[in-house]
């Protein structure tokens, strides 16, 4: 009998370690997750910089309003986005302890990278800030100039309404008073323009310019109607119907600036006709009349 075969045994490589890929796979994806999260926080920046530029754009309209306008919620902004990135740069630190010396570097770069956006969007802000407040400033002083533009056109206006207050009260000085063709004494009479400019001011009776020329039809002057009879220039005299209350009155050979007075069924007080220039078949005066209209 032969002898049984000696059973050959086939021991099993020993099976390959997967520890090293395992690690290899978990550090990619802890530094895909860590450039999400950095990537994240740019973007979160990126919003505190955009709500940045409207908080300037909200204080520079609050300048250019009240002009005392502060910087103090601006410098909290960059303050608390500096503070926010040194988070940042900390919990990057934290996380890249746990990773590989590469996933490191990423890190660290991706911080230095979010603080140069930082500095350079602080940088932009800041510059664009100022140029604001400098024209808010220039809009300021432009309105200041204007103010004491019109400061000094109000000064000049209070001059001369000074001025022409005391010509008026100069020339009201100088009128004069007399007696008219019915006995009465008369108010202020004007023997020119200005006179009766300064008895307008004045505002004592009501006063109604003419040029009454010699015409068939009588003239309507105020609430009356005068027609113009006759002149004599040589001697400064002239004659008119007086029409009032449908009572017509001749007044004959009256003086120039004479104050030629008559009643109507109106006022307490005559009416009075001046005349300032008696020509050829035209005279020149004003009619005044009471202020009050009242039944005598």
């Amino acid at each position: 009998m032969n002898p049984s075969p000696t059973p050959t045994y086939h021991v099993p490589e020993p099976p390959k370690s997967a520890l090293l890929p395992a690690l290899a796979a978990g550090a990619i994806i802890a530094l895909f997750a860590f450039n999400i999260y950095l990537y994240v926080q740019i973007d979160h920046t990126r919003t505190d910089l955009a709500k940045m530029q409207e908080s300037f754009t909200a204080e520079l309209t609050n300048l250019k309003d009240s002009s005392n306008v502060t910087t103090a919620s601006q410098k909290a902004h960059l303050e608390q986005l500096k503070q926010d990135l040194e988070t940042a740069r900390a919990q990057a630190r934290d996380q890249a302890r746990t990773l590989s010396s590469q996933a490191k570097a990423e890190a660290a770069a991706h911080a230095d990278q979010l603080a140069r956006q930082i500095q350079a969007e602080e940088a932009k802000a800041n510059q664009q800030f100022s140029s604001e407040i400098s024209e808010a400033k220039q809009s300021a002083s432009t309105a200041n100039a204007k103010i004491a533009d019109v400061s000094t056109d109000v000064g000049g206006v209070k001059t001369q309404v000074s001025a022409t207050q005391a010509e008026l009260q100069k020339t009201i000085a100088e009128l004069k008073s007399t007696r008219g063709d019915l006995g009465v004494q008369s108010g202020l009479i004007a023997t020119n323009a200005s006179e009766l400019q300064a008895l307008r001011r004045l505002g004592e009776r009501n006063y109604f310019e003419f040029k009454l020329g010699k015409t068939k039809a009588p003239q309507r002057v105020g609430d009356i109607t005068l027609l113009l009879k006759k002149t004599d220039p040589k001697k400064n005299k002239y004659t008119v119907d007086v029409m009032a209350d449908d009572k017509l009155t001749e007044k004959k050979d009256k003086n120039i600036n004479e104050p030629v007075q008559f009643y109507t069924a109106k006022a307490k007080q005559p009416y009075e006709i001046v005349v300032n220039q008696v020509q050829k078949d035209l005279i020149v005066g004003y009619l005044a009349t009471p202020k009050e209209q009242s039944g005598r």
